[in-house]
């Protein structure tokens, strides 16, 4: 089947990355964008391989009671990429994540556990919560955001889940010549603009125009601020521009109070953050467990290690190891109390989780954003007689597939 070809299909589950599953004519399964489960749609093929077909919903023959007009006119078949499920009533995508969720802890970890996704204020009706967003920009100096699977441009006026105060910079409204790459900041007054050169750091400057924002080019500041300042639970926390935090600007605090309750830290404990990113956890168990315990952070980005030395600066006892997440590494951590495991989306992979089953922590708190990668490296502690105790899904990206997850795991003895 080549791209373009019409399928009527009858639409089943919701699949991972924000497609519902259904069969082609041949027998080959169809990941369709733009549907629901139980809709009947002329489907529109955008690629194909032996064993599989993309497709988007171009017209809903028979719509789902739970389908809404998008809000945004940009989130159609062929245009943004960026939001899986604005034709999805509210509700209904947080039931589609647990659903997602269910079936790979199921699949994959052999699990049997009902999963509710909790909303998390700061996204009113959905939108408006992202504090951070990443704009490509074509050669016209025009910024976009990509199409699904492409880096191909849509250019757009706004993005409905922005901030209004991302808004406010109007990235997508004026030409950056001389850029590939845009990314936008905010929380409150704070905004950050920084700036990737098409042609490279090294090969002369894009040509900037005037934003009230701090900004920074290829790594080099140029106009403060060159980072934004969050605070969570009367903590502050810095961070450099172009830096990893959390864009729902409910995340930081729910994360952070869900890993303290599962693990709940005590005086004089020992605790090792992996993937500590710039020290949110690692400065939280630094509270927890005083001067009298010990925190190790390790993160392998210098950048992030820099912000995390400065965020956890009033706690000695808090160290911050700039290096690669390895077997190795995991096995150097001496015998740790607590353990935080927050892994980008591939996880934490066979050989690190088996160090880390060897550690044998009191007790381990997994943060995990991909529900797949997350219930294999559940399997592998499960497989050795770990136990999992408890499981939270937070809905951090609405109008998305993505679902972030806080797990507590304990080792055999416990």
């Amino acid at each position: 089947m080549t791209a373009g070809e019409l399928l009527e299909l009858q639409v089943g589950a919701p699949a991972a990355g924000g497609s519902c599953v259904a069969r082609a004519p041949d027998g080959r399964v169809v990941f369709v964008r733009h549907s629901l489960p139980g809709e009947r749609v002329m489907a529109a093929v955008t690629s194909s391989t032996t064993s599989f077909l993309r497709a988007d919903a171009v017209e809903v023959l028979d719509p789902s009671p739970d389908r809404v007009e998008p809000p945004c006119e940009y989130a159609r078949p062929g245009r943004c990429g960026g939001c899986d499920w604005q034709h999805v009533a509210l509700p209904v995508q947080r039931q589609l994540k647990a659903a997602l969720v269910d079936e790979q802890l199921r699949r994959l970890a052999g699990v049997e556990r009902p999963v509710e996704v909790e909303e998390v204020p700061g996204a009113p009706a959905g939108l408006g919560w992202r504090t951070r967003v990443q704009f490509s920009v074509a050669p016209s100096g025009r910024a976009g955001l990509c199409r699904h699977r492409s880096h191909e441009q849509e250019p757009v006026e706004r993005c409905l889940i922005a901030t209004p105060e991302v808004e406010q910079v109007g990235a997508e409204r004026r030409l950056w010549p001389g850029a590939c790459a845009v990314e936008v900041a905010a929380d409150g007054a704070q905004r950050v603009v920084s700036v990737t050169s098409r042609e490279g750091a090294r090969r002369g400057r894009p040509q900037m125009p005037d934003v009230e924002a701090g900004v920074v080019v290829d790594g080099s500041p140029v106009r403060l601020p060159h980072g934004i300042r969050h605070h969570v639970l009367g903590r502050r926390f810095e961070v450099a521009a172009g830096g990893f935090w959390q864009v729902h600007p409910g995340a930081a605090e729910v994360l952070a109070r869900s890993v303290l309750d599962v693990l709940a830290p005590q005086p004089g404990e020992r605790a090792l953050d992996l993937y500590a990113g710039v020290g949110l956890f690692a400065a939280f168990l630094g509270e927890r467990v005083g001067p009298s315990g010990a925190v190790l952070a390790v993160e392998v980005d210098a950048r992030a290690c820099a912000d995390a030395a400065r965020n956890t600066a009033d706690q000695p006892h808090v160290r911050i190891r700039t290096a690669a997440v390895s077997p190795a590494e995991v096995a150097r951590s001496g015998r740790p109390d607590l353990v935080v495991l927050d892994p980008p989306r591939a996880g934490a992979g066979l050989e690190v989780t088996h160090a880390l089953a060897a550690l044998r922590p009191r007790r381990l708190a997994y943060v995990a954003c991909d529900p797949a990668s997350f219930a294999r490296d559940l399997r592998v502690l499960l497989d050795v007689g770990w136990e999992l105790r408890s499981l939270r899904a937070f809905d951090l990206y609405p109008m998305t597939e993505h679902v972030e997850i806080v797990a507590a795991l304990t080792p055999p003895q416990f």
